[in-house]
C-alpha cells in the first residue's frame, strides 16, 4: 500500500487514530453533518464564510474537498468518534506554501462536543501528522480575536501568537505559528 504524498495525485489518505478518535476521508454520508458545521451559527461565529443553504450545497462541498485530496491541495479529515462514522467535527491542513513545507490548519466541532477535549486530541495527532509524515517546517492558524477558545486551543497545543503578522483583508484576525522542533 502507498503512503500519503503531498506530491503525488491518488496517494493513499491516511486514517488517524487517537485515544477516542479517528480522522478519516469526507463521504457523501457526512453530507447532513457537514451542512449543520456550515450553518450553525454558533460554529460559524467567529468565521468568515458563506453559510451553506441546503444539502446539495454541503453534498457540492463534500466533493470538492475530496477532489481536493485527490489533486495533494489539502489533508481534510471528519472527526468521528471511535466506533462510529458520524462527523462530529472536521480538521485540515490546506493553503499548502509551494514548496509544502507550511501549512495552515483549519477546524470546527458541533457544539455538543465542545470543551471535552476533543479538538485537542484531533489537532495534536494533526500536527505530528504535519510535521512527522508531510516534514513541514511549520503550521499556522489564523483565528478572530476574540475566538478565545480557539486562542487556548491553540496556545495549549503550542502554537504562538505573532504580532507581526497582519492577515490582509481580515483585521480581526490573529496569526498563530507552530515551529516543527525536529
Amino acid at each position: 500500500m502507498r503512503a500519503y504524498d503531498m506530491n503525488k495525485t491518488n496517494s493513499i489518505f491516511p486514517i488517524l487514530k487517537t485515544k477516542r478518535l479517528q480522522l478519516r476521508k469526507l463521504t457523501k454520508n457526512d453530507a447532513q453533518q457537514i451542512f449543520y458545521l456550515r450553518s450553525n451559527e454558533i460554529v460559524n461565529q467567529y468565521i468568515l464564510r458563506a453559510k451553506q443553504k441546503d444539502l446539495k450545497e454541503a453534498l457540492s462541498f463534500i466533493s470538492d474537498r475530496n477532489q481536493d485530496v485527490e489533486n495533494c491541495k489539502i489533508c481534510y479529515w471528519a472527526i468521528t468518534l471511535k466506533g462510529s462514522q458520524e462527523l462530529i467535527g472536521s480538521i485540515c491542513l490546506w493553503n499548502f506554501s509551494e514548496d509544502k513545507t507550511v501549512s495552515e490548519i483549519g477546524y470546527d466541532l458541533h457544539p455538543d462536543y465542545f470543551h471535552k477535549g476533543i479538538m485537542t486530541e484531533a489537532i495534536q495527532e494533526v500536527i505530528s501528522f504535519g510535521f512527522n509524515k508531510l516534514k513541514l517546517i511549520s503550521i499556522e492558524a489564523f483565528t478572530h480575536k476574540e475566538n478565545t477558545s480557539s486562542i487556548k486551543l491553540l496556545e495549549k497545543s503550542g502554537f504562538i501568537y505573532d504580532p507581526s503578522r497582519i492577515d490582509e483583508g481580515f483585521p480581526h484576525n490573529n496569526i498563530y505559528i507552530l515551529k516543527n522542533a525536529n
